[in-house]
C-alpha cells in the first residue's frame, strides 16, 4: 500500500491517546470492538513510553503476543543501553578504550549498522558521540555545560575510532579514542521495534501498532479497513496534529527538538547532538519524519537528516532506503 500524507485537520476525538511521544493513532470505531479483542499496554522502557495495541479475534492470543513484543523491547534495553554498567554497551564504554570488550553478536551487528549510517551521512549520525549526550543530558540540565568541555568533543568524528568485529555468537568492540562513548539511542529503539513487530508476526498477529517515543510500526491494516491513521504531533502544541499519515506495514520515525529539551535565557537546547559542534544541532527545522520498511533504517535516517531542508533530506533518504518518504516541519 502506498503511504498517503494529508494535511487535513483532525480533532483530538478522532485519535486515541496512545500518542505520548511524537505520534497519535486513530481510534478504532466502538462497533468493531465487539468483534475483535484489543490488547493494550503502556509501559516505560528505553527512556520513553512504549505503547502497544494488538488486535486479534482471540484475546489470549493477543495478550500472549503483546507480552512477547514487550519482552523484545526489554531485552534490547537490558542488553544495549548506555545507562547500565552491566549491559554490552555499558561494559564497552567502561573498558573498550583499554582492551577489546566481548559483546553479544546482536550488539556487534547493530553497532556495525550504526557505523554504516555514520559513513553514509558523512558523520551527521555518530553513535560514538555519547560523551556529548552525557555532558548535555537535557532532561536534568538547566543551563548549558561549560564551553571548553563542549569544544573538546566537537568535530572529532568519534565513529571512525570504533572497531567492531561480529561473529556468529559473539562480537568484540574496541575504541581507539578514550573519549569514545557509544550511544545506540539513535538506532536502538528502531531495532527493538523491528524485533517486537517480528514477535507479533510470529504469533499470528496481522494488525497492531507499536509506538516507542518517536518511532512507530504500523502492522497490517486497521480493522475498519484500509491503513492505520497516524498523526504527527505539532512541535508547538502537544494537543494538535501537524500532519496525518495513512500507514500499513510501514515504519515511521520522527526526530524533533520538542520532546526532550531545556530552555536557558530564551533559547531551546534539545537532545539531538550535532557532531560538528558537540552541542544541540541549530536549525529552523523542528522535526523530521522518515517512513521506511524497517524501523532500524527509519530511525538513524531521521537523525541523519534532522535539520536539513526537505529536498536535501529526501534526496539523502532515498539514496539509502528504497521508497523512503520524508516529512519536515519547520
Amino acid at each position: 500500500m502506498t503511504d498517503q500524507i494529508s494535511s487535513r485537520p483532525f480533532g483530538r476525538r478522532k485519535f486515541i491517546a496512545i500518542g505520548t511521544g511524537a505520534f497519535a493513532v486513530a481510534a478504532l470505531p466502538i462497533a468493531l470492538r465487539r468483534h475483535v479483542a484489543i490488547a493494550r499496554r503502556t509501559v516505560p522502557v528505553m527512556g520513553t513510553i512504549a505503547e502497544l495495541t494488538v488486535v486479534h479475534r482471540n484475546e489470549a492470543v493477543a495478550q500472549d503476543a503483546l507480552e512477547a513484543a514487550l519482552a523484545e523491547l526489554r531485552w534490547v534495553e537490558t542488553t544495549m543501553t548506555r545507562f547500565s554498567a552491566t549491559s554490552d554497551i555499558g561494559r564497552a564504554n567502561a573498558g573498550a578504550s583499554r582492551d577489546g570488550v566481548a559483546v553479544g553478536a546482536e550488539t556487534a551487528r547493530l553497532v556495525e549498522t550504526a557505523l554504516r549510517w555514520s559513513s553514509a551521512s558523512g558523520g551527521r549520525f555518530d553513535p560514538a558521540l555519547g560523551a556529548a549526550s552525557e555532558l548535555w543530558e537535557v532532561t536534568t540540565r538547566h543551563e548549558p555545560p561549560p564551553a571548553d568541555r563542549v569544544a573538546r568533543l566537537a568535530n572529532r568524528s568519534f565513529w571512525r575510532h570504533v572497531d567492531v568485529s561480529a561473529g556468529a555468537k559473539q562480537g568484540v568492540l574496541r575504541y581507539e579514542d578514550r573519549d569514545v562513548h557509544v550511544d545506540l539511542g539513535g538506532i536502538g529503539k528502531g531495532y527493538s521495534l523491528d524485533r517486537a513487530t517480528q514477535a507479533l508476526r510470529d504469533r499470528g498477529i496481522e494488525h497492531a501498532i507499536v509506538n516507542l517515543g518517536g518511532d512507530l510500526y504500523a502492522l497490517g491494516e486497521s480493522p475498519e479497513g484500509g491503513a492505520w491513521r497516524v498523526g504527527i504531533k505539532s512541535p508547538d502544541d502537544e494537543r494538535a496534529v501537524a500532519r496525518t499519515l495513512e500507514v500499513s506495514n510501514r515504519a515511521v520515525a520522527t526526530s524533533g527538538d520538542y520532546e526532550r529539551f531545556f530552555r536557558y535565557r530564551g533559547k531551546r537546547y534539545h537532545h539531538l547532538m550535532d557532531p560538528a559542534t558537540a552541542a544541540p544541532r541549530e536549525t529552523n527545522i523542528r522535526s523530521v519524519t522518515v517512513l521506511a520498511d524497517r524501523c532500524v533504517d527509519a530511525e538513524p535516517c531521521a537523525v541523519s537528516v534532522f535539520g536539513l531542508p526537505q529536498d536535501r533530506a529526501l534526496a539523502f533518504a532515498r539514496t539509502q532506503i528504497s521508497g523512503a518518504e520524508v516529512i519536515t516541519i519547520a
